[in-house]
């Protein structure tokens, strides 16, 4: 079998207007495809090769708020999107800090990242200067 490619993410959203405006004026997201389901809607947004799959929240939210860098039981803990600046993103982007910003430089030089929340709740990681192993 081939190695699977990355398709997407899902994200329930309690406004799927205010959650598309903030992937997309923050992280560079664009609508790519909407979906009409009678009263209801999906929408696609992508950025590179990254898609997000918005869906209308139908329930209420198990635990909130989230904290630091996202929930530790099993399922989603946060999204991480790579800047060149994160002092700069953080500024520009201006929601709840819950983590950080913290320095890993004990482990690569440079790396730094930050935990803030979106419209929604979710933990989205920004991080600047991660590199692979050699």
């Amino acid at each position: 079998m081939a190695a699977p490619m990355y398709a997407h993410m899902g994200l329930n959203c309690r406004d799927m207007a205010v959650t598309e405006s903030f992937y997309c004026t923050h992280f560079g997201f664009r609508r790519a495809r909407m979906i009409p389901l009678g009263d209801d809607q999906i929408v696609f947004l992508k950025s590179g090769e990254v898609y997000l799959e918005l869906f209308k929240a139908t329930g209420d939210t198990p635990e909130l708020p989230y904290t630091n860098d996202g929930p530790s039981y099993a399922g989603f803990r946060h999204i991480s999107f790579t800047v060149d600046d994160v002092d700069a993103a953080v500024k520009a982007i201006g929601a709840e800090v819950t983590l950080g910003p913290l320095s890993f430089d004990d482990f690569i030089p440079g790396w730094k990242s930050v935990w803030l929340k979106d419209p929604d709740g979710r933990i989205i990681e920004i991080s600047q200067g991660y590199k692979d192993e050699g």
